[in-house]
């Protein structure tokens, strides 16, 4: 069960990384609908660059490696300290990601009527549930 869990998190952080690297080398698929706006629709929250792009596509992917070295699907050597709490880590992100920041992003946003709005209920803050479950599930196997 364990292994399933650790592919599956590999996965779904190996797809949205690819993403951001997609969106960071120039891509327009999708990007519509990623970045929070105002209530009007029009003027977005954050206007992330291509360095920031990039550090979001990384660090999802270093997430997904983390989690087949934790499961030793992959054998690498990282310190105790991070072997002990890194999946905490992991899970607390998501799962704060999709309890959201009362606005903009999350299942508790007041603004709800955007593209992103809709595709954030729909797709994004329950994706990050998951993950975050998935990872504490992990964690408690561990």
């Amino acid at each position: 069960m364990t292994t399933l869990i650790a592919f599956l998190l590999f996965l779904i952080f190996l797809c949205i990384s690819s993403i951001h690297f997609y969106w960071a080398a120039g891509g327009k698929w999708g990007s519509d609908a990623v970045l929070p706006t105002k209530a009007d629709n029009n003027i977005k929250v954050l206007n992330p660059g291509i360095v920031s792009t990039l550090i979001v596509a990384f660090g999802l992917l270093v997430f997904g490696f983390f989690i087949l070295i934790v499961t030793k699907l992959v054998t690498f050597s990282i310190p105790q300290w991070l072997t002990t709490y890194g999946l905490w880590i992991i899970a607390g992100i998501f799962i704060l990601r999709a309890i959201g920041d009362f606005n903009y992003v999350g299942f508790f946003k007041t603004i709800k009527h955007t593209k992103f709005g809709e595709s954030d209920t729909k797709y994004f803050s329950p994706l990050c549930l998951v993950i975050g479950v998935l990872t504490i599930i992990l964690a408690l196997t561990k």
